[in-house]
């Protein structure tokens, strides 16, 4: 079986919650990887995600550096008018 414990399931979730955007994926990406053969299910479902979010995620993490290191997006920030 494929998976963490219920209660770490759930600090996982809290720390993804608290997370920027960029964050979430790369975080998530990292899980998903860890994982190995069907993490990318397993994390998706876990944190309520895009399976092509944990991907895009893996492919950021590929990237030598990060390309917009002062982009970062906020949950529930609306964009000035």
């Amino acid at each position: 079986m494929i998976g963490y414990i219920e209660e770490v399931e759930l600090k996982m979730q809290r720390l993804f919650e608290r997370l920027s955007e960029k964050d979430r994926r790369c975080y998530a990406a990292i899980e998903a990887a860890k994982l190995s053969h069907g993490g990318t299910e397993y994390i998706s479902k876990l944190f309520k995600i895009d399976p092509k979010t944990v991907r895009r995620g893996l492919a950021e993490l590929e990237l030598p550096e990060d390309p917009a290191p002062d982009r970062v997006r906020k949950k529930g920030v609306a964009a000035k008018t």
